[in-house]
């Protein structure tokens, strides 16, 4: 069954000095490593910070377009994981292997599968 493992964490005010960056990377890097490396490993992306972001909406006819993320809040979707993993056990043993869970929040969510339409 597939799951995406959601990483959520306030945005820093200010940059981490170099020596946490580093500190903090090397963690990533190798839990990276490891779910690669274990066979769960479907796809996942680091986001860019929310001030890149752009959110759109439909009123009636009219396209509304706004800088920044939908909606204000403390912790921000920074990335993401998708595992294929036999249960959600294994999906929550992951997540909490994940630097994420140590620096914010981890959400895991089963992804629905939908039947290919009929020919």
């Amino acid at each position: 069954m597939r799951y995406l493992l959601l990483i959520y964490s306030e945005e820093p005010a200010s940059p981490p000095s170099p020596e946490v960056m580093d500190a903090v990377m090397a963690e990533w890097v190798a839990f990276d490593s490891a779910i690669r490396g274990s066979g769960t490993y479907v796809s996942g992306e680091a986001l860019q910070p929310t001030q890149t972001a752009t959110t759109v909406r439909l009123k009636g006819e009219e396209r509304i377009v706004t800088d920044g993320p939908f909606a204000e809040t403390r912790e921000v979707l920074g990335g993401y994981y998708t595992i294929d993993v036999p249960d959600l056990d294994t999906a929550l043993d992951w997540a909490a292997k994940c630097p994420g869970a140590k620096y914010g929040s981890m959400e895991v969510r089963p992804v629905m599968v939908f039947d290919p339409p009929p020919q």
